[in-house]
């Protein structure tokens, strides 16, 4: 078997948890290959989530940056706009760094999620997938992913909720959620 090297577009998608989950552990196991890695969170801000400490004591070669302004469901349209502008300053850093090359490996956490509420525009996300480098792999996750980005796609896995602690009343442990 030939050894073939293929940038992949990968989706994680779905109402299941595990979409930001599976994306690190991809991002993970390309750093532990020596590969540079760079995640972008368009919607998380504001809290000091686990993933983020651990991405420090990764050293270089494994960076994340926290763009979003928190949650968004109950925002207002006030607080949308902020949303908004965070999202288009993310998706700017995003297109800079996939023409860049410097990554091997770029996950844009939760850009489905930024399409979905309007706050960035599919057509900006899918020139960003068709103008990737030949080698980049790129992640994109986050619930309702657009047709378009789905075709676009080399794999797409959907997580499906079949049952979550939050249906019991059980709130976001530290660890598991954040």
């Amino acid at each position: 078997m030939a050894s073939e090297t293929k940038g992949l577009t990968l989706v994680f998608t779905g109402s299941g948890k595990g979409k930001t989950t599976a994306a690190l552990g991809m991002a993970l196991r390309a750093w532990g290959q020596g590969m540079k890695v760079l995640i972008l969170q368009f919607i998380k801000g504001g809290w000091k989530y686990g993933e983020l400490k651990a991405a420090e004591k990764l050293g270089p070669g494994f960076e994340m940056r926290q763009m979003g302004e928190g949650f968004i469901k109950d925002a207002g349209e006030s607080g949308l706009e902020a949303h908004r502008q965070a999202a288009q300053t993310a998706l700017a850093e995003a297109r800079q760094e996939v023409r860049e090359g410097k990554y091997d490996l770029i996950v844009l956490d939760e850009i489905n999620y930024a399409v979905h509420y309007g706050l960035v525009d599919l057509a900006d996300v899918l020139e960003i997938v068709r103008v990737k480098s030949p080698g980049l792999h790129l992640v994109l996750t986050g619930r309702n992913a657009a047709g378009e980005v789905v075709e676009l796609a080399d794999l797409v896995t959907e997580m499906q909720e079949i049952k979550h602690p939050y249906a019991a009343g059980i709130p976001a442990q530290k660890g598991v959620e954040f």
